[in-house]
């Protein structure tokens, strides 16, 4: 269930009768995706190439054009994206790949699946499911490495820390973030932290834990003002309450890591976050105490159940959240 294996499908030519890529990512779903259309059909036409879109595709029609012969090739590919098969049983289909032609092959492309059902079995038995979930800091790291160095570009550590912490871990942000950064430093041989300052724009994820920092230090002004900022920026509340329960959950996970005796870089390796992010989360968790830190996941998950049972408004619950962590003392 690995990229490795799906990459030597596509090096070598030797395919799979159907294929599931799933996951967060969506950048490198849309990568193998065309990947394996460009390796599968090299000429690039659209005569033994048919694409379903969304809920509500007829099975009977996939299965229909699944039957049907390829014209003056060696395969028909089939692309079925956000289906909703995998999260809806779809048994009829589960029960058809395995008598699926030797010349047809399917790639579905989705973003939640069911692994218990009977269709995801069903692609693992007939061919290779590949999770593309988000990468850890090491992959991202490498990835923007060697874009840099592609351009004939080298750039600094710090300016790499400053970069992947400001566009966060999503592959489609950071590409669009690093064509500006190239751009901006097109004469220079390096990128320094002055220009990822420059030109990189934040992500809410960012703002996010600025807006925890503030909560922290109990700066309770600036993290109401960085919560109206990001209300300004039309982000739902229910999303930011994701997020700061995230942190919270990350600050416990580090704390609860350094104090089995681990170093920074082992516990960076453990959560698979980036080091200087072990820091940061290290240094905010210190102004809370293990029981403080559990409490405040807590807190996340009944405001969640105040918001989704109506009891509360979402921005009045987060605000309130907000309040809350900014004016109680470590203990």
């Amino acid at each position: 269930m690995d990229m490795k294996s799906l990459n030597e499908d596509i090096k070598n030519g030797s395919f799979q009768h159907v294929y599931l890529l799933y996951g967060e990512e969506a950048y490198l779903k849309n990568l193998y995706k065309k990947k394996l259309r460009d390796a599968i059909l090299p000429d690039g036409g659209t005569m033994n190439y048919t694409s379903f879109t969304g809920k509500g595709i007829d099975v009977k029609q996939l299965i229909d054009q699944a039957e049907t012969m390829p014209f003056f090739a060696d395969h028909r590919l089939i692309l079925v994206e956000d289906s909703g098969f995998f999260k809806n049983a779809s048994p009829e289909l589960a029960e058809y790949l395995p008598q699926m032609p030797e010349e047809t092959i399917l790639v579905f492309v989705e973003n939640e699946v069911d692994r218990r059902g009977k269709l995801f079995k069903a692609v693992k038995n007939c061919g290779r499911v590949v999770e593309l979930g988000r990468q850890d800091a090491r992959t991202l790291t490498s990835w923007v490495l060697g874009m840099v160095k592609k351009d004939g570009k080298k750039i600094t550590q710090d300016a790499m820390n400053l970069f992947l912490e400001k566009t966060g871990d999503d592959m489609g942000n950071i590409g669009q973030e690093l064509e500006k950064l190239l751009s901006y430093t097109m004469d220079a041989d390096a990128i320094t932290p002055a220009d990822v300052e420059a030109v990189c724009t934040e992500t809410t994820e960012n703002q996010i834990f600025e807006m925890i920092r503030a909560v922290t230090e109990k700066q309770q002004r600036r993290a109401l003002e960085l919560y109206y900022d990001l209300l300004a920026l039309k982000e739902p509340p229910l999303r930011i309450l994701f997020l700061i329960a995230r942190q919270f959950n990350q600050m416990l996970q580090v704390q609860d890591l350094s104090d089995q005796g681990l170093d920074n870089a082992s516990i960076a390796s453990k959560a698979g976050i980036a080091s200087f992010i072990v820091k940061k989360s290290l240094s905010q968790a210190s102004h809370f105490s293990k029981e403080a830190l559990r409490q405040a996941v807590e807190d996340c998950v009944e405001a969640e159940e105040a918001i989704k049972t109506g009891r509360l408004g979402d921005q009045l619950a987060v605000e309130m959240l907000i309040v809350k962590f900014s004016g109680q003392v470590a203990s």
